[in-house]
């Protein structure tokens, strides 16, 4: 596999991925299939990292957390959606998630709870008990491009990898257009 854009491909490096992200990618079956590319840290941001890279938009995915609330109970989630889009979280997620209130989850505990930087958090390596909900339209390309812990890095692998990811769930309407 190639990875996209201009970047220097190469497998994964344990100093270019967060400690969860190593460790879920060495013991998976789809491992060999992860490629890691170093970045400039302050062109992470989607937009930025795309232009910057030349990947296109909608080869790149993002990975948001996302926390359900019921009475005194909180449960997280990923999802998983092309940069062109944007999570139901208050829809889709809320009622998956059978949560009376879904938001994105607060900026301290997404990092404390995934071991990974913001701005670089990436399906691979979370929490086994959180579900990965996964755009359906993220499996309609064939190579996608994530966060890879690290704001540094970023990965590269088949979409259709992430389905083998503990707790994956694809999931149709999961986001909608960015208008």
């Amino acid at each position: 596999m190639v990875g996209p854009g201009n970047l220097s491909w190469q497998g994964i490096s344990s100093e270019l991925v967060a400690d969860p992200v190593a460790a879920a990618v060495s013991g998976w079956s789809r491992g060999a299939d992860v490629l890691v590319a170093p970045i400039d840290p302050d062109l992470a941001d989607t937009a930025a990292f795309c232009e910057k890279y030349q990947v296109e938009l909608a080869d790149s995915a993002n990975c948001v957390v996302i926390a359900g609330r019921r009475g005194e109970s909180t449960r997280y989630a990923a999802c998983v959606v092309l940069a062109t889009t944007r999570a139901d979280v208050n829809g889709v997620v809320r009622r998956r998630l059978d949560a009376r209130k879904a938001s994105f989850a607060p900026m301290a505990d997404a990092v404390a709870l995934s071991g990974m930087e913001f701005g670089g958090i990436t399906p691979i390596g979370l929490p086994a008990e959180w579900p990965i909900l996964i755009d359906a339209a993220v499996l309609e390309r064939e190579v996608v491009v994530i966060g890879s812990g690290l704001r540094r890095s970023k990965i590269a692998l088949p979409a259709a990898a992430l389905t083998d990811l503990p707790g994956a769930e694809v999931v149709d309407g999961l986001a909608s257009a960015v208008a």
